[in-house]
């Protein structure tokens, strides 16, 4: 059921591009295009005129005249908050919450709905977040590496916690189902987290991370897991990577912009 969904937003997010691009589209042509019916061509307008982000007309859409164009970095930023806002939602009250160096896995804060929730983490960035009512965050001391807190330290810490849940970012994300990362001392800290989770792993990347990453792996350090992950990325994702995680057994979610209310 989940594929399911991921696959109905997936074609949303490429009919709204499409629209975009064109200004126009006929409702017979998205339907070819797509195989699907007329009726569900429909439908899918209708979901992104309901958000305002097309305007419908007899037998086709076009561009909302409300609708401004972002910037690539404006774009990037959206998905990111998206991501965020995603894994917040995997959230349930009374949990704790892992969460690693990633700016992106710390923006999970801004959006958490649960009560009594927990996060532990090694992102000194942390402080300047204005947490939830209800959310609580410890840090894990060590040594700075720019934000992110390495060392003996953390690894202490984390290894007298458990969580229920571990959200983390990387640097890249290679089609054989590796993750890569900048610091390679990340490494050890990401699998001491997940090992003392008792529940979901998530990893967060946004497409830029999935873009030529495998000719560049040797600039990480990178690993494989051997539990259950699910990738949160965006409709930007290389379709061919994405297919080929989830050929390895690797969950994957993509958000899009038309998921955009915030």
């Amino acid at each position: 059921m989940k594929r399911d969904q991921s696959s109905v937003e997936r074609r949303r997010s490429q009919i709204l591009k499409q629209i975009r691009e064109q200004e126009e589209v006929r409702v017979e042509d998205l339907a070819k295009q797509f195989g699907m019916s007329a009726m569900s061509v429909r439908r899918d307008l209708q979901y992104l005129e309901d958000r305002k982000l097309i305007t419908r007309f007899y037998g086709g859409a076009t561009v909302n005249p409300d609708y401004r164009s972002v910037s690539p970095e404006e774009e990037l930023a959206l998905y990111r908050r998206l991501l965020g806002r995603y894994a917040a939602s995997k959230i349930c009250n009374g949990e704790t919450i892992f969460i690693n160096g990633s700016m992106a896995a710390l923006g999970t804060l801004d959006f958490i709905t649960a009560h009594n929730v927990h996060i532990i983490t090694n992102n000194g960035m942390a402080v300047t977040k204005k947490r939830p009512k209800g959310v609580s965050v410890t840090l894990t001391g060590g040594e700075l590496r720019e934000h992110v807190m390495v060392g003996d330290n953390v690894l202490r810490v984390l290894l007298d916690s458990t969580a229920d849940k571990t959200i983390l970012g990387c640097a890249g994300v290679t089609p054989n189902g590796e993750f890569c990362y900048n610091i390679p001392m990340e490494i050890g800290i990401n699998e001491t987290m997940i090992a003392r989770t008792a529940k979901e792993l998530y990893i967060l990347a946004d497409h830029t991370k999935m873009e030529n990453v495998a000719e560049n792996t040797a600039r990480y350090g990178s690993c494989t897991y051997d539990r259950q992950v699910t990738l949160i990325t965006d409709e930007k994702a290389d379709p061919a990577t994405v297919e080929s995680l989830r050929k390895l057994g690797i969950e994957v979610y993509q958000v899009g912009l038309n998921d955009v209310n915030f």
